[in-house]
């Protein structure tokens, strides 16, 4: 029989300069529904802020009388991979699900991430349904690029390892509302990242698959994102796509052995540059006007252009 102190789940929150938003995941998460049968934590890990984000935490805990405890962690190494493998050491719980400071839970949350992975052990990470929430309008053409933005939707689940079986691509879920099992962290991922910060998902993702674990999405678990409106301007846009673009090299050979990566650049070359000339084809005349549009542009001519660097 389990032991009065064990933990079943934990939610860690990462956070950077997040105060304003903080309340709002903390309110959600004090809703929780149809939790009485699990023993849960939740865990804030501030990655060095700046602001009021300790404060917030602490005016919470002095006010907290639900049964699951809030913990309070500072990561003074920045970036969201050092955040999360300070929440994987300090989780007492073996399933952790990780939400941004943006990142909503809805009411059932936590209930369906736990009974989730309690129903599939092979599961090494599993996500949910992604949906936005807006400050303004999004453009035209939005959801061509949502899933830069982790939005995703379903009503089934599914499993990406077989769902991609056939082929060298490799999808997976977004890190919003990630959750992850830490024994299949702790036998995958390495101590220290190896690709830039703006990648840490796709790496984390990339080694537990690589490790034999399973991948999921489980509709039942959803998520509101909050994306503000600077999110929609065309500078942020084309810098955002620049550093997806740079890294989908180092993404891309990650699932191929050193030998093999000189081999399969040429062909991954032809591709590109296809893509490049049918979008450009398709959409010259509104570049200049089409933020979407444009964003895509930039996207496929630096990674174009990152073949010939490394």
């Amino acid at each position: 029989m389990r032991g009065m102190s064990a933990i079943d789940f934990t939610v860690a929150i990462c956070t950077y300069n997040g105060a304003n938003r903080l309340a709002e995941v903390l309110d959600r998460l004090r809703s929780q529904e149809k939790t009485e049968p699990i023993s849960w934590e939740i865990i804030v890990v501030d990655n060095n802020s700046t602001d009021d984000t300790a404060k917030i935490v602490q005016e919470y805990q002095a006010n907290w009388s639900e049964p699951y405890p809030i913990r309070y962690y500072l990561e003074p190494e920045q970036g969201l991979a050092f955040a999360r493998r300070c929440a994987i050491r300090e989780a007492k719980g073996g399933l952790i699900g990780f939400l941004d400071d943006d990142n909503f839970p809805k009411p059932n949350w936590v209930a369906q991430a736990y009974h989730f992975g309690q129903s599939h052990p092979q599961a090494g990470a599993y996500g949910g349904q992604i949906h936005g929430k807006f400050e303004v309008e999004p453009p035209p053409g939005f959801d061509r690029i949502a899933r830069y933005f982790a939005l995703i939707k379903g009503t089934k689940p599914y499993c990406y390892n077989q769902k991609y079986a056939s082929t060298r691509k490799k999808m997976f879920p977004p890190g919003a509302g990630i959750v992850i099992r830490k024994q299949a962290w702790i036998e995958t991922v390495p101590e220290r990242p190896l690709l830039p910060q703006t990648n840490e998902d796709l790496e984390m993702l990339s080694y537990i698959w690589q490790g034999g674990w399973e991948l999921w999405f489980n509709p039942a678990m959803e998520i509101d994102h909050f994306i503000p409106k600077s999110r929609f301007d065309k500078e942020y846009l084309r810098r955002f796509f620049q550093n997806n673009g740079r890294l989908r090299y180092q993404v891309r050979m990650l699932a191929y052995k050193p030998w093999q990566r000189p081999l399969v650049v040429p062909i991954y070359l032809g591709n590109d540059i296809r893509k490049l000339i049918l979008h450009f084809l398709k959409y010259r005349s509104v570049l200049k006007t089409d933020v979407v549009a444009a964003g895509e542009m930039e996207l496929l001519l630096t990674i174009l252009l990152r073949n010939f660097y490394k």
